[in-house]
């Protein structure tokens, strides 16, 4: 953790959360130390310890700046096995990518839906993680959807990039997109099938490709989202 992010008004950490864990047995804090701090998707600062117990640590915050902003691009990202998926969504927050769009594929394994990373909401957990991984207070939103179909309703951006070594032409690292924001899908483990192909170049999404060998998802997600940011001249 590069920071420690707090709800809005949370003052109160119990010894069991994992924050609370990570003050006191990675950064060796107690009474009267301070950390960097911050309010999810709000200002960051200075946190206090003004009280440590056997029940928790009590904190006060003071806001500085505000450092909640994401880069404006938007992620369609297939559904996959959900231990991947958490490492993608890891990734993508701490990368600062502002929207995230996971459906279910037409080659994809609908049973993702029921595990407990969206049943139970465990990749809420992760978001902040990641966040915190950044140094940031930005989290990216997260839209679980059963189809493409709506993935693709719901995406917005200036430019449309659908990346796919068979249909793609022109690599991601030619792309004009600075000062642009953009939408980049990316499929899963078997691919987009031939339906949803052309569901995007219905909605006028440019094929690109990532090099000409096939990647995992996690892997593709990983590098097309920062090959995207730097043609966008955000990093």
């Amino acid at each position: 953790m590069n920071i420690i992010l707090l709800s809005e008004g949370e003052t109160f950490l119990p010894s069991n959360d994992e924050r609370a864990k990570h003050i006191r047995k990675v950064l060796h804090m107690a009474e009267g130390d301070s950390f960097r701090a911050g309010i999810v998707n709000g200002a960051m600062g200075t946190a206090r310890i003004v009280s440590s117990g056997p029940e928790g640590i009590g904190l006060s915050f003071t806001a500085e700046r505000d450092g909640s902003a994401l880069y404006p691009l938007t992620l369609i990202v297939a559904q996959v096995r959900p231990i991947c998926m958490r490492r993608i969504l890891r990734e993508a927050v701490s990368m600062g990518v502002s929207r995230i769009l996971l459906p279910v594929s037409d080659l994809g394994e609908k049973s993702y839906l029921g595990a407990s990373l969206y049943r139970e909401e465990e990749y809420r957990g992760i978001l902040l993680s990641g966040a915190m991984q950044s140094g940031m207070t930005g989290v990216s939103s997260v839209s679980v959807l059963p189809s493409l179909d709506q993935a693709i309703a719901q995406a917005d951006g200036d430019e449309l990039i659908l990346l796919d070594n068979r249909a793609g032409a022109v690599s991601l690292s030619e792309a004009e997109l600075r000062g642009r924001s953009a939408v980049l899908a990316i499929g899963p483990e078997r691919g987009w099938s031939e339906r949803e192909v052309g569901l995007f170049m219905e909605a006028g999404y440019r094929p690109m490709l990532l090099g000409s060998r096939i990647l995992r998802t996690e892997t593709a997600a990983v590098g097309g989202t920062m090959l995207a940011l730097s043609r966008m001249g955000c990093i």
